[in-house]
């Protein structure tokens, strides 16, 4: 699956080089949904669009792409911890102790 190669390529130091056909179908799907930026191979035999084809450089991931890692899980995965932090004026007002008006 695409997801599974983009949390893959999400824990690798990139820039990251495949070789495998099935990955590098994955990364053009990721390219095309603006997951990734990446350097696809153009296939061999552009009609049938199929034929040998070097390696699919992965070269970042797009902040698109990073949105969909914190939203995609699998069922019985539990849900991504949400971080605990304030923003910076909510956290002003607290210090300040007028955290009951609002801006």
């Amino acid at each position: 699956m695409a997801m599974d190669l983009l949390k893959q390529l999400a824990g690798s130091r990139l820039p990251v080089t495949l070789f495998n056909p099935v990955e590098i179908d994955q990364v053009r799907l990721l390219r095309a949904a603006g997951l990734v930026i990446a350097l696809t191979p153009a296939a061999s035999d552009p009609l049938a669009l199929a034929g040998t084809a070097g390696g699919a450089q992965v070269l970042a991931i797009t902040g698109k792409g990073r949105e969909e890692l914190a939203r995609f899980c699998y069922p019985g995965d539990q849900p991504p911890a949400t971080r605990g932090r304030l923003s910076w004026w909510k956290a002003r007002a607290v210090r300040r102790g007028d955290s009951n008006r609002r801006a």
